[in-house]
């Protein structure tokens, strides 16, 4: 299957989306992907790899974190660099080119979905990162999941979307004997829900930490 990032015409419209009809998913991600964080609190330093046109490393920044971003797309990047996102380097998420423990956190934010070789991903993720891994995707089962897949759009139809435990099996499968524990919500709930994130598998997005022993 082709490389969705390579049309040089995805990117002003990616971060249209977080501007326009995405404003409310993009809070509540964030609501999410910060009680995350908090779980690190001596991390200073992240790696976010797969961080297009750079919208969740000026997050990063704004919070604290002294971030850096890593993507394969010269588009997504030079639409960061268009906006004045600095610190982003080209490169391959299977191939990082940072040396061992190099960051306290390794981030995956809509990002481990389009991977060619996710286990691939997560085992340089967690060789650049000193305490942890933060990731986001989108629950395979829900609605919102589907509707992407029905689209038709190059970029879902590339997309390997997971549920919560499915996506615990692939940090399992790619990190083999290392030690490691697993923390997980979901956001973007029903409207009825009476919290923001659930620990059942109900919403849109799932947050999770992977804290790193040893």
């Amino acid at each position: 299957m082709a490389d969705p990032f390579a049309d040089p015409g995805l990117a002003g419209s990616y971060e249209a989306w977080y501007e326009t009809e995405g404003r409310v998913a993009d809070r509540r991600e964030r609501e999410l992907l910060a009680w995350l964080l908090s779980g690190f609190p001596g991390g200073r330093t992240a790696l976010e790899i797969g961080t297009g046109t750079g919208h969740f490393l000026h997050w990063l920044r704004t919070i604290g974190w002294r971030a850096v971003g890593l993507d394969r797309s010269p588009w997504m990047l030079a639409e960061a660099v268009r906006r004045d996102r600095v610190g982003v380097v080209h490169g391959d998420a299977g191939a990082l080119p940072f040396g061992a423990r190099s960051f306290d956190l390794a981030l995956m934010i809509t990002t481990l979905e389009f991977l060619p070789d996710p286990a691939r991903a997560l085992r340089e993720a967690a060789r650049v990162a000193r305490s942890g891994l933060v990731l986001g995707v989108l629950n395979r089962m829900h609605p919102l999941a589907q509707q992407r897949k029905q689209s038709g759009a190059p970029l879902w139809q590339a997309a390997r979307f997971y549920t919560p435990r499915e996506l615990q099996q692939e940090v399992q499968a790619a990190l083999g004997g290392q030690a490691f524990e697993v923390t997980w919500r979901t956001t973007l709930v029903p409207r009825f829900w009476p919290v923001r994130h659930s620990r059942l598998p109900i919403g849109a997005f799932i947050g999770m930490s992977v804290r790193l022993s040893g």
